[in-house]
């Protein structure tokens, strides 16, 4: 990873900005939210509960095993979150089995920076055992590097895996563009010091200082990443954002 990591910051062409872009998955680069919505239905079933819509908006972007904590409180069964989790992964997995479909732009936008040379780093909740399925429909061989949610110290809303992938790229996270569907994600993009863009899905973003608002990621460009990167107040300055 040293060797990869120092190739991309000595790669970046002079006067450039933006170091590398971090992008979530769920939601953000592939429509698989309503595939968890049925797998936390099924579990949940299975475990004698009921799971509403509204069940599901509250876990958009958590962890596995949030939400596998979050359907053991909701059942009052004697699991652990982890044996929850694994459920759910199990359900999920059947469900990726042909593939998940792409949120419009995605792959164009992959396939844009790989060729501007920009690197580019998938940065997700879901574990490693699932991440090469569930993004199958792009490539995890299209991405510099990823971040899986069972690779970092803490999940979202932690700033630690975006915090992780910019370590692994060796770049400075205030020079990253984040892009994210849910609160959770941009809470932990932003958190982290990147300059964050939200892509609302399924659910509402509060608004917050310094994220800015897409529809969807259909026509981003490079000029348009560096504006950001420009455009944000720490950018330029020495030193990195804390962990903690």
């Amino acid at each position: 990873m040293t060797e990869q990591t120092t190739q991309h910051r000595d790669t970046v062409p002079a006067g450039r900005r933006l170091q590398a872009v971090l992008l979530d998955m769920d939601g953000t680069l592939i429509e698989s939210e309503h595939l968890w919505g049925a797998a936390e239905a099924e579990v949940t079933a299975a475990l004698g509960g009921v799971w509403t819509e509204e069940d599901h908006l509250r876990n958009v972007g958590g962890s596995a095993e949030s939400v596998g904590r979050y359907i053991v409180e909701l059942t009052g069964r004697d699991l652990t979150p982890r044996q929850a989790a694994d459920m759910l992964y199990d359900r999920f997995r059947a469900g990726i089995a042909e593939g998940a479909a792409l949120r419009p732009g995605a792959k164009e936008l992959v396939r844009m920076l790989s060729e501007a040379g920009v690197p580019v780093s998938l940065v997700t909740s879901t574990e490693r055992v699932l991440v090469a399925a569930a993004i199958g429909g792009i490539g995890l061989e299209n991405f510099d590097d990823s971040v899986a949610g069972d690779e970092v110290e803490a999940n979202k809303p932690h700033p630690a895996p975006y915090l992780t992938a910019a370590e692994r790229l060796g770049v400075d996270p205030r020079r990253c563009v984040a892009f994210e569907d849910s609160a959770v994600g941009v809470a932990s993009a932003a958190s982290a010091g990147c300059v964050t863009v939200a892509v609302p899905n399924l659910v509402e973003i509060p608004p917050r200082e310094g994220v800015v608002f897409r529809d969807s990621l259909v026509g981003v460009d490079l000029e348009w990443l560096e504006s950001l990167v420009a455009a944000h107040p720490s950018g330029d300055r020495e030193g990195s954002p804390s962990r903690s």
